[in-house]
């Protein structure tokens, strides 16, 4: 059975390593339960102060698994994708992300529920759902708005063109831009900085920077959800994403 997430605890850091090298790490159902799961798990141990989630030095992850996705006629309330969703948008201690390569889809949206975000200098990330007969999803529609203003965030999701971790970082979407051979180590070290810590006051801070949020922010995924999966249903999405699919 295919194990494409790794995980290790140690010294308070929870390592999760999406490791699916020979599909650029693209998330598959197995993958989000395994995740929803490793993050529900890790909320109530006290063992964990921070999450570190990271791909390898030269990919994130190259977004959904469509192959996986086009056959979904829904997305429930207890599918492994919208559970993951939920999960990371109210997990309660912090999380680093350290994304390297391909950012594509999720692999953006993502990092915008992440409390500290490394990026590599070879990072390309990219919200291409408009482009596959899609919407955009993990409450980005609320989010990047927010973080980049209504314009930027306009030609990020609806040209849907790839833009690099300079970039990134200058519209506020990372904390900072490393090498590639750097980064792991770079976002290791701030999951390990956040972990020395008082727990208590530490998750109390990022409850207070969430909070505004909160409730627009589950609201959203749900939407969201609801008109993506209508979306995948859809002719467009279904022609776009055959096309790809054939393309590979």
């Amino acid at each position: 059975m295919e194990q494409a997430i790794r995980q290790q605890c140690q010294d308070g850091v929870l390592t999760l390593t999406l490791d699916r090298a020979a599909k650029r790490n693209a998330l598959n159902s197995a993958m989000y339960q395994t995740l929803a799961e490793a993050l529900a798990t890790a909320a109530h141990d006290d063992a964990v102060r921070v999450v570190l989630l990271q791909g390898s030095e030269e990919c994130f992850t190259a977004g959904n698994d469509l192959g996986d996705f086009i056959g979904k006629q829904s997305l429930s309330e207890d599918d492994p994708v919208l559970r993951f969703l939920h999960t990371l948008a109210g997990f309660p201690k912090p999380v680093v992300a350290a994304a390297a390569g391909a950012a594509v889809g999720i692999g953006t949206t993502l990092l915008l529920h992440c409390d500290l975000v490394c990026l590599a200098d070879n990072t390309r990330l990219c919200l291409p759902f408009i482009d596959l007969g899609l919407v955009p999803e993990f409450a980005s529609s609320l989010l990047l708005p927010r973080a980049v203003g209504h314009l930027r965030a306009s030609e990020l999701l609806l040209l849907g063109e790839p833009f690099d971790a300079q970039q990134a970082l200058a519209m506020g979407l990372a904390n900072r831009v490393v090498p590639a051979q750097a980064l792991l180590q770079e976002a290791a070290t701030l999951a390990a900085k956040l972990a020395t810590k008082p727990p208590r006051a530490l998750q109390q801070s990022k409850a207070l920077l969430k909070q505004e949020l909160r409730q627009a922010v589950h609201f959203t995924i749900d939407t969201e959800a609801r008109a993506f999966a209508m979306a995948l249903q859809g002719d467009e999405a279904q022609t776009r994403i055959a096309a790809k699919l054939g393309r590979r």
